[in-house]
Order: structure tokens, then sequence, then C-alpha cells
């Protein structure tokens, strides 16, 4: 696939960024067209939610994770699903609900149906493509509403942290509906199997099935490769390796993945705010001693000869967060 979708967004200006909560960094939600032979870059959509859907005017815009089905693009922002028909970018869909905080992937399911991860809310849902409730799940192993108000319109609150779980990524697995939970560094089915997935290393996001393998983001600069049928852990590739140091952990939030075939994978980097050297994330200071961090870009790895095959900087066209990598429709 000679072209990416990249989606993602942009932040306010740096003057303006310094003093405002995690809620507030971004002010448009951006997607990017790459041509990865040419490296023509151009921009498809710039969007900001409307004001009936955000807890304010401060209130972030981006686009989260995303999938694209044929000639369809689902797409969320923390509040909205958007539905965009290929190549043209024709909205052909829209669903914003009060259960939806800071939204972080949509997905279309094999009976129809949508699935949406509602971070904040530490749930799943599914949902109609008219945004009738199907059904939910929390993703902490009790009912779901336990901890929240289902009468409360959640896209009004600015932010529900500290979360329990953060799920990330929803994906559909032999019959089951699992989701990635950032912070107990796992996978797990929704249906009640009890199955999971162990991630161990470090805080995953993404989980892509492809044939017999599913593909997982770790936000340290890891790729963790699990088999399907036993749900164990074949590979971990270590990207700060490739970049020539292995004691070197790099120096940007890895989020975003596209795998070209079983050799060679896309992975999107976002760079690292200077806010987020204050959270208590372990790996993240051990940069501090950077005199620089990468910029937000996506980059070509070759897996089975440990290398970088192409990098294209996302910053210069207005992108400085990325979340997914998507195969553009040509």
């Amino acid at each position: 696939m000679a072209k990416l979708y990249i989606l993602g967004g942009r932040e306010q200006k740096l003057s303006l960024t310094h003093d405002r909560p995690h809620w507030a960094w971004y002010e448009a939600a951006v997607i990017l067209q790459v041509d990865t032979v040419s490296g023509e870059v151009r921009t498809c959509v710039e969007y900001v939610t409307p004001a009936e859907a955000r807890a304010n005017s401060k209130a972030s815009v981006n686009f989260h994770s995303g999938t694209v089905v044929g000639n369809t693009l689902y797409a969320c922002t923390t509040t909205e699903v958007l539905i965009f028909e290929l190549p043209e970018f024709r909205q052909v869909g829209y669903i914003s609900l009060p259960c939806f905080n800071d939204v972080h992937h949509v997905t279309p399911t094999s009976d129809g149906n949508l699935l949406v991860v509602s971070t904040g809310l530490d749930m799943v849902v599914k949902i109609t493509l008219h945004g009738e409730l199907v059904a939910e799940w929390s993703v902490c192993e009790e009912v779901p509403w336990t901890r929240f108000n289902r009468s409360i319109d959640y896209r009004k609150v600015e932010s529900t942290k500290p979360h329990r779980s953060h799920p990330n990524f929803v994906f559909e697995l032999d019959g089951e509906i699992w989701v990635t939970r950032f912070n107990q560094r796992d996978a797990i089915a929704l249906n009640g199997s009890g199955k999971s997935i162990a991630i161990g290393v470090e805080k995953p996001h993404d989980g892509l099935v492809r044939g017999d393998r599913i593909y997982f983001s770790v936000v340290d600069g890891k790729i963790v490769i699990v088999n399907r049928h036993s749900l164990k852990v074949d590979q971990i590739i270590d990207l700060r390796g490739i970049e020539g140091d292995p004691d070197r952990v790099l120096p940007a939030w890895c989020r975003g993945l596209h795998p070209v075939d079983e050799q060679t994978i896309w992975v999107g980097f976002t760079r690292i705010r200077q806010t987020q050297f204050h959270e208590n994330i372990r790996w993240v200071k051990t940069v501090l001693h950077k005199n620089t961090l990468a910029p937000t870009h996506i980059a070509l790895y070759d897996m089975v000869e440990n290398r970088r095959l192409k990098q294209f900087d996302l910053e210069r066209y207005g992108m400085n967060t990325v979340f997914s990598i998507l195969p553009a429709h040509e």
C-alpha cells in the first residue's frame, strides 16, 4: 500500500499549552494522507467538534484510533464517531452519545454494529449505526455504571482521570470481543470466557489481528506479537535496539500500527510533551536527560532484518499526535 491515512491532531500553540490540563491540549482533529513512495503529504480533513458535544470551548479535539473497511473510514474524537466515505472523505455518519468520554477507538463488528471504547468510563459499548445501544461492558470486572452515573452527560465532563483501567483498543477474535487495558498491561475478552493476553513489558495501545498474529503497540517503543491461537507472546521487537542503542529509551510515545506484511510494519510515534515528565510514567522519566525529543512521526521497520526503512516527520504538516495508521483508498 503506497499511501496511508494518519489520524491524529494539532496541538494548541506552544505558548498556550504550558498551563493547560491534559484534556485541553489539541485544537483540531487532523487526517493526513502520506504517499510513502513520493513523500507527498496532504491534509484530507481538519475537524473541530461542535459545542454541543464538547465539555467547553477549551476541550481537546483530535482523532483517536479508527478503522478502514473497504471505502469506509470509521473515526472518533473524544466524544464522537464520524463515518467517512473514501476517498472523498464525504461524511456519511455521525454519532455522539452521553456515554462518550475520552473515546479512544471505534471499529465495525461482524454483525454490522460498532464497538466504541469509552476510555473515560472504563467501558466498551456496542451500538448500531444509528447510535442505539446494543450492549455495554465494564473493562474492570464490575457491573457497568458501578462507578459512573447513567444520567450524566459525560461529553460535558472535562476528565474522569485517574482511570482505573484506561482501555484503548477493541477487536474481535474468534467470536469474542477483546480490549487492550493500559494500566493492567493486558488484553481481555469481554464475553465472559475469562481469556486474557498478558502483555507485561509495558502499557499497550493497539491490538491488530492479522492472520495468525495479533500485533500490540507498547508505549515505550516495543511491538509485542502474540499467537492468536495460543494467546501467548511469540516475539517482542524492541524498536529502541533498531534505532541503534538498546539501552536508550526511544524518546517518543509509540502508538499506531499498520503491518504491511509479516516482515514490515509502519509504527507511529508522538512527541512526548513536557507535562508528561511530571506524570508517574516510569519509562518517560528515563529520557529526562536527553537534549532533544523525537518529533511526531511515522516509521517503517523491517522486523526480520531489524532496521528502519523509512521515516516521515508529521509536525511540519500540522500533526502533533498520532493515533492511527490506516491503508489509504486508491
